[in-house]
């Protein structure tokens, strides 16, 4: 396919999408759910057959969606929420590949490894729809973290297990010893690439004073980052998640200018829908309904395997959480089985099995069938369950709470921007005093709103209800700095370990006792 062609193809593309953001906003569509539907009856429209390239997908797009979830996570929310987290990506992510695996064995006949294979491709999570409605209806943001966090692991933990089953396809056979030492390897190797490559670019972009500069190197960090990770042998997706953590924490927040910060955001936004845009389009394109009809008894059991998989994992292990964390409400673990959706990567994984694998078209179509379904049934449904949940509670003293919260944030964040302008001798004094004093007389007056509104709540016997969690949120935040410099004194010798020991237990004590915000 010349340049030419291809252009004319991504005109056509940029103009389906277009099309179905107006319709899907219309009819109250999920919108990568309406580009899958829409992708479907336009691949006779086009003189060239596309599709889904796994080798673009891993190399271009995958980096881009980690890289821009990892800058976006706040470590501090991360790490409040990183117990269900874990238990969700790392063994919730094997025993459902087990399950499945064991499901399409029993049920269809196939050998260990393309049953392993398909269990691992459909264990994996695809949360973009997810998150694309907790947009529109908003919801707990512990629950928003969960779901974002255990996406940004499970794609890395999805690519190293697809890998491992590739590698022992390939040799034949491996003992438990070296797949445990592989996989660490792999694992903890880019672990490594990412934190320094994430921390040797720190002091690069705190040099560079020109924002268009500064979105150079971060493309350059997010794929940059994935392929030396490849090159070494490590896992790509696991260097990029940590490069994107540390660039996002400490990197954007060491005396970037407001606008620098804003461009470098909006960019990578930007980014992040467009390539969405264009793999679920691609997705419906490589999808053929014939092939579908033809394999729906398989890709029914598959769906119903992935299901189970989910619903054996999710409510046993965060069952397990109330033992050391903050419980995780019941409504919340039905909307984490029910949102099961299936996405860009379990594609492009499956494009990706070994050319000289048996049976490897109907594993294709078997995958590519229940990502159909995922997008389509659970995609559609989705807007409806939270709703049904009554996952939202965005009363109207909570409403009145955020614009406050907004107000005083952006009061203070002109008052910085101003004496940064004064330093730099931008703006006389006169000038900036006038102008500063406008802005403190927005800023005393969110201050006293916000102090009378949570005074009442603290006067308030209905000590339950959630209209000020918000507060909660920010005590939350307070008790893990606290719990974070006592971990730091314990480590320098400053504290002895039995002092410590007690003061964390408290403290956990107090998270344990707040509301889930």
């Amino acid at each position: 396919m010349n340049v030419t062609e291809l252009v004319k193809i991504s005109i056509i593309l940029l103009l389906v999408a277009t099309g179905v953001a107006l319709v899907s906003r219309r009819l109250r569509v999920p919108y990568v759910t309406g580009l899958v539907l829409a992708g479907l009856p336009i691949t006779e429209l086009l003189s060239h057959r596309i599709g889904l390239d796994p080798a673009l997908v891993l190399n271009l797009f995958l980096p881009i969606l980690i890289f821009e979830a990892g800058i976006n996570t706040d470590v501090s929310r991360l790490r409040s929420t990183f117990k269900p987290i874990a238990l969700l990506a790392l063994p919730g992510a094997v025993i459902s590949s087990g399950i499945i695996a064991v499901v399409l064995k029993l049920g269809l006949g196939l050998a260990w490894i393309p049953a392993l294979l398909v269990g691992v491709i459909l264990a994996n999570t695809d949360t973009v729809s997810m998150i694309a409605v907790f947009k529109e209806i908003p919801v707990p943001s512990r629950l928003s973290t969960i779901v974002e966090g255990e996406t940004l692991f499970n794609d890395a933990a999805a690519l190293v297990s697809f890998n491992l089953i590739s590698q022992v396809y390939s040799t034949g056979s491996i003992t438990l010893l070296e797949g445990i030492q592989q996989l660490l390897f792999i694992s903890l190797g880019g672990c490594v690439v990412g934190l320094v490559l994430g921390y040797l670019s720190i002091p690069v972009f705190a040099r560079l004073d020109d924002p268009l500069s500064s979105l150079l190197l971060t493309v350059a960090i997010a794929l940059g980052t994935f392929q030396v990770g490849q090159f070494l042998g490590v896992s790509g997706a696991v260097a990029v998640v940590v490069a994107g953590l540390i660039f996002g924490n400490l990197g954007l927040s060491r005396n970037t200018s407001a606008s620098n910060r804003i461009t470098l955001l909006s960019f990578w936004e930007y980014a992040s829908f467009t390539v969405n845009t264009f793999i679920f389009l691609l997705i419906g394109l490589e999808i053929n309904l014939v092939t579908f009809w033809k394999t729906l008894p398989a890709v029914l059991l598959a769906v119903l395997a992935y299901q189970a998989g989910r619903i054996l994992t999710v409510y046993p292990l965060l069952a397990i959480v109330r033992w050391f964390d903050r419980p995780i409400p019941l409504r919340w673990q039905h909307l984490l089985f029910l949102g099961n959706i299936k996405g860009s990567l379990s594609m492009a994984l499956a494009l990706s099995l070994p050319i000289g694998l048996p049976g490897r078209d109907v594993l294709i179509a078997l995958v590519f069938g229940s990502v159909l379904v995922s997008l389509v049934g659970q995609g559609l449904s989705l807007p409806w369950l939270v709703k049904r949940l009554k996952l939202s509670k965005f009363s109207a003293t909570q409403q009145q709470v955020e614009e406050l919260q907004a107000q005083l944030m952006t009061g203070k964040a002109a008052q910085d921007e101003l004496d940064s302008l004064l330093k730099s001798g931008v703006l006389p004094k006169s000038v900036y005093e006038e102008m500063r004093s406008a802005y403190q007389v927005r800023v005393a007056g969110a201050e006293k709103s916000l102090r009378d509104l949570y005074n009442r709540r603290v006067d308030n016997s209905d000590a339950k209800n959630h209209d000020l969690s918000k507060l909660d949120a920010i005590r939350r935040r307070l008790l893990l700095a606290e719990k974070g410099v006592l971990n730091e004194a314990l480590r320098k010798r400053i504290l002895s370990e039995e002092i410590v020991q007690v003061r964390i237990q408290s403290i956990d004590e107090q998270l344990l006792q707040l509301d889930d915000d």
